[in-house]
């Protein structure tokens, strides 16, 4: 991803999703994405962890979540908000792309609004399709581009082809 941006940048940043979140709940994104209680979910770049609620209650406590961000201040928020709501289930990832996850062990990634900023997708897209299970599949959206761009970018390399288009998402899953 680009640049880590400044504190007050982040902070900026939370609170525009802190209002998104109020007037569009993340529960409305998430139902597209078909998660079910026990799956493991990556939210790449998860940023201040607006999904991670709604998360927590879909996964159940079987379930786990790994927070990727690369901002520090991220993965600050997300221990902070997994500590004073007893969420015993989320896992912290500090990285700009490699996961450290094993082969095959995702059950649905998010990569939600965060594409459009990456500096190296391509790379990314290969770490996500390492670490994604062969039925798993990967919910995509992002609003800084157009659904031409995202076509080009997520299936282009042939790792990922288009398992449906939903009205907020589209669902990607393993090409091979």
């Amino acid at each position: 991803m680009e640049k880590t941006m400044s504190g007050v940048g982040f902070r900026l940043m939370s609170l525009m999703f802190t209002i998104r979140d109020l007037i569009q709940p993340r529960a409305d994104v998430l139902n597209e994405a078909e998660i079910k209680p026990g799956f493991t979910v990556l939210d790449f770049g998860c940023g201040p962890g607006g999904y991670l609620p709604p998360l927590v209650e879909l996964v159940g406590p079987s379930g786990k979540i790994y927070a990727l961000d690369m901002h520090p201040l991220a993965i600050h928020e997300i221990k902070e908000m997994a500590n004073s709501n007893r969420y015993n289930n989320i896992a912290t990832i500090q990285s700009d792309c490699r996961t450290g996850l094993q082969n095959k062990s995702v059950d649905t990634i998010l990569l939600y609004d965060v594409f459009h900023d990456l500096d190296r997708p391509n790379e990314v897209l290969e770490e996500l399709h390492r670490v994604l299970k062969a039925d798993g599949t990967l919910s995509f959206s992002d609003h800084h581009m157009k659904e031409e761009q995202v076509f080009k970018q997520m299936t282009g390399s042939g790792i990922f082809r288009l398992a449906r288009r939903g009205r907020k998402t589209y669902t990607f899953a393993k090409a091979d």
